[in-house]
């Protein structure tokens, strides 16, 4: 069996002239001529570690991918979903449902606003209608009972005479009554004591109507004639009807 070969040397390391041939050969190796190298560490070739095999912090690594989620954790995720589709749904519909009642509510209020509106200014004016023919029908009645009052009880002309004589200034001079001469005899009679206390002369004018008096004296005159008491009266009531007027 021959011998084992002589170490001749590092290959394709040239040896420096001068030198024996199979002797070690050392030198330094600048660091650009050693390129993409690291510094080896006990241990640094091993599984997992960096620069060695199996490692993932060297330059150019990639992270292994994440491992497939099994099926329940499928079913989680989907039940979580669901569930968070669920809750925003129903935040949405409350919302929504807000927003509709308020909107609702909104035009409700404006339609029972403008109803209640037309409503008031309807009764209204049926109040005014109301009061105007309440006030029609008033002056009516009461001018029929005044012309019944004047036919049946023509007395009263004194107790009108009466007033009117009273209605005069106390400081009033030359007192004048004039009446209907179908009314003198009953104004003589009944309202007798109350000429007398003023010292009014009394007499006729056909002008009068039966049932009126006119007073005149040297400070003013006093109209106490039907028609102008008549419409007086009907004025209170907000009515123009006249007296000889049987038609409203």
């Amino acid at each position: 069996m021959s011998p084992p070969p002589k170490f001749s040397g590092y290959p394709n390391v040239p040896a420096p002239e001068g030198s024996k041939a199979g002797t070690a050969y050392q030198r330094f190796i600048p660091r650009e001529e050693l390129g993409d190298v690291t510094s080896w560490r006990p241990g640094a070739l091993g599984p997992g570690q960096a620069g060695g095999p199996g490692s993932t912090s060297g330059p150019g690594a990639h992270p292994p991918p994440p491992p497939e989620p099994t099926a329940a954790e499928w079913q989680a995720r989907i039940a979580a979903a669901r569930q968070a589709g669920y809750q925003d749904g129903y935040r949405d519909g409350l919302v929504a449902l807000e927003n509709f009642k308020q909107s609702f509510a909104q035009q409700a209020t404006a339609q029972v606003g403008a109803l209640l509106e037309s409503f008031d200014e309807q009764l209204s004016a049926l109040d005014a209608e109301m009061s105007r023919a309440l006030a029609r029908t008033a002056v009516q009645l009461a001018r029929q009972v005044l012309r019944t009052e004047l036919r049946q009880n023509p007395e009263v002309v004194a107790q009108v005479a009466t007033e009117a004589v009273g209605a005069v200034m106390l400081s009033a001079r030359h007192i004048s009554v004039q009446v209907h001469p179908l009314d003198l005899p009953l104004v003589a009679e009944g309202a007798a004591e109350a000429l007398q206390a003023r010292d009014a002369r009394l007499s006729a004018n056909a002008d009068i109507p039966r049932g009126g008096v006119r007073v005149e004296s040297d400070v003013g005159a006093v109209d106490a004639r039907i028609a102008v008491r008549w419409a007086q009266a009907a004025a209170a009531l907000g009515s123009n009807l006249p007296l000889d007027e049987d038609t409203p």
